[in-house]
């Protein structure tokens, strides 16, 4: 809220007008200018790009559901309307551009609110990507030195109202009833905890609360747990004596009101094709008539990764007029699943791992861009199944970490329902950045976490996700082929069954824990497995490496073993494992040290004599890199300088 009576001041003191769209077909009817910062970014320059401007807006769209584009949203028919018969929606919007624009425009699918292609791409840390307002806030320049046009706007109507986040409003369609399910797991053990429900209740008799000590023990209710309710959409959990601190409390209940959360889909790409092609003076990108946007990639990391996946899947990239929103698509660390946005009830916010929200239909066929049969529900459908129809298909890049094939089931991206080998299609490549975790900051180093049984992962994945960006900028731009896809794959023998992934090292606490492949079914009370879908892990090699993917100059010139995974302390469950994170192991510092421990793995005595010769590794991996275009010339010459400060490895002293 503080934001935006931020934004509302400028616009108010700049005298900024809210205008109506011309164009004929534009969902967008009305655009409103709330601030306009030139220069942006403390006055910074961007190279040959010049300075930065920030535009801040809120955008209005308006959607007929008669539209087949649009009747794919569920419930959008049984919303209420406005005078002209369309459904409405408004959202936060923010662009940022240099003053000399590459003609590229790339949509950043707000994770929960939140930017996130800056952090990941500009190597600055959550504050700088959400802030953007002093010159430190454009980190490394990446992004503007290029010339690329960023837009956010926001699609989650969930999403945390906290500083920073962008939201969108969407209608809620008033009197409708059906079942909804919570699930909360606190930090602490402390007493009574008041929670929010993601809808209000129509029936509070029907609430059914219980709970578990871990995710896959039975359902429980103890004396002690209790439920109040202080209005219908505010509950507080009374918590039983003795269970620890983050367990999980589920609560299912007749809801009432459910908002029409696929509008966020529609949002995406109805403010895209306005900012695309509306010529008008409401477009605050288009001048002489035209927006200068010639192209626009469609970027989402982790959960908006997992959206865009889900705008390809519904049809999204289709505009009202039957043109095409996005030449190309980049969803990074997606794994196979997508989100649940597009439903009744829907709670977009939710992310099924290895502990929590397992049963929430995330992971849903299909799960990969091929049109394939699914044995389980009797389909057949694939993520490219709708755009083919209308001629509207992206060309893809796909990046997952390695934890994804550990807890988002990602082999399903490239192995049919059954378990064989799949080619992907040729508008579409995939890339896994090996012995990667979800997610690192650029300045991550070796450390521990008292929940997981190995230190923590420190391999940061910018590098490699600005490289594939640039290659994609040349596929939509002039039809330059990326490099080919660089995943683990069952015809290539670098997937395996869990028993198969590693040679014996000790130290290496592996048990075969993954997140399994379920076929869940919406059910009330409680959502049912309907079956379930083989899964595959990447092979490692003699050093406990995997094999396969983009091997980083700290993984292609090792010190340690670095896994995508990382066991929970003192559990034997096979799904128990630390959300998102995952696990080094430094290797021996002499060949007698390895031998004591009868460790397989070369010592780093053995594969580098001197710091002299770790850093002619490093420096012969970056360029090969660079060779294949998967590394910049800018970050290989960073890794050589880290290698030479032996700081690459990320290791602790």
């Amino acid at each position: 809220m503080r934001l935006r009576r931020l934004h509302l001041a400028h616009a108010l003191a700049m005298g900024a007008a809210a205008l109506p769209c011309g164009t004929a077909r534009a969902e967008v009817t009305r655009f409103e200018l709330l601030s306009r910062e030139s220069p942006a970014l403390g006055g910074r320059s961007f190279g040959g790009r010049g300075q930065a401007e920030k535009i801040t807006a809120r955008a209005t769209i308006a959607l007929d559901p008669t539209d087949p584009r649009n009747a794919v949203i569920a419930d959008l028919d049984r919303a209420p309307r406005n005078a002209e018969g369309r459904v409405e929606a408004t959202t936060d919007v923010v662009i940022l551009r240099p003053a000399r624009p590459n003609g590229t425009l790339v949509f950043d699918v707000l994770n929960r609110g939140r930017k996130l292609i800056t952090g990941r791409t500009l190597d600055t840390d959550t504050a700088a990507s959400s802030r953007l307002d002093r010159a430190e806030d454009g980190g490394n320049g990446f992004l503007l030195d290029q010339g690329f046009t960023l837009v956010w706007a926001a699609w989650q109507a969930d999403a945390p109202d906290e500083p920073g986040a962008m939201r969108i409003a969407v209608p809620v369609v008033p009197d409708l009833t059906g079942p909804s399910r919570e699930e909360w797991s606190f930090n602490d053990a402390e007493g009574p905890r008041r929670v929010t429900l993601s809808y209000p209740a129509a029936d509070r008799g029907s609430a059914r609360l219980t709970v578990r000590a871990r995710t896959d023990e039975a359902r429980a209710t103890p004396p002690g747990l209790g439920l109040r309710f202080l209005d219908d959409s505010t509950v507080e959990i009374a918590r039983p004596a003795g269970m620890p601190a983050g367990a999980i409390y589920e609560l299912t209940y007749t809801a009432r009101d459910p908002r029409v959360m696929g509008m966020g889909l529609a949002a995406i790409r109805d403010v895209t094709s306005f900012l695309r092609r509306e010529g008008g003076p409401a477009n605050p990108l288009a001048a002489g008539g035209r927006s200068g946007i010639d192209r626009a990639i469609g970027f989402g990391v982790s959960q908006s990764g997992r959206v865009l996946r889900d705008a390809l899947y519904f049809g999204m990239n289709e505009d009202e007029a039957g043109r095409i929103v996005f030449e190309g698509m980049m969803p990074i660390i997606p794994g196979a699943r997508r989100s649940f946005t597009n439903a009744r009830f829907a709670q977009p916010g939710r992310n099924p791992g290895p502990q929590h929200d397992r049963l929430f239909p995330v992971l849903q066929f299909p799960f990969t861009y091929e049109v394939l049969d699914d044995p389980v529900s009797g389909r057949r459908d694939g993520l490219l199944l709708r755009c083919r129809l209308s001629n509207t298909c992206p060309v893809v890049m796909q990046m997952d970490s390695e934890f994804e094939f550990w807890g988002s089931q990602a082999s399903l991206l490239v192995t049919d329902p059954v378990g064989r080998h799949i080619d992907l299609p040729a508008n579409v490549r995939a890339y896994m950045v090996a012995g990667a975790p979800h997610g690192n900051a650029a300045d991550a180093v070796m450390r521990d976490m008292p929940a997981c049984a190995l230190p923590l992962n420190p391999v940061y994945q910018g590098p490699a996700l600005r490289a594939l960006l640039m290659a994609m900028e040349r596929w939509v731009r002039d039809g330059v082929e990326p490099p080919s896809s660089r995943y683990p794959m069952l015809a290539h023998g670098t997937l395996a069954r869990a028993e198969s992934v590693y040679p014996a090292i000790p130290g290496l606490p592996y048990r075969g824990q993954y997140v399994r492949a379920e076929a869940i079914g919406q059910a009330a009370p409680l959502p049912l497995v309907r079956g379930s879908y083989p899964l595959f892990l990447p092979r490692a090699g003699l050093d406990g490496n995997a094999i396969a993917g983009i091997r980083l100059p700290i993984i292609a010139a090792p010190r340690a073993t670095y896994v995508g995974w990382n066991p929970q302390r003192n559990t034997e469950g096979p799904q128990d494992l630390c959300t998102q994170v995952g696990g080094v192991l430094p290797f021996a510092a002499t060949g007698a040290e390895r031998q004591a421990g009868r460790d397989p793995r070369p010592s780093i005595e053995e594969l580098y004599p001197d710091p002299a010769a770790y850093e002619a590794a490093v420096r012969a991996a970056a360029a090969r890199l660079v060779a294949e275009r998967l590394l910049l010339p800018m970050d290989a010459e960073a890794a050589g300088a880290a290698a030479r400060g032996g700081r690459l490895a990320g290791l602790s002293p």
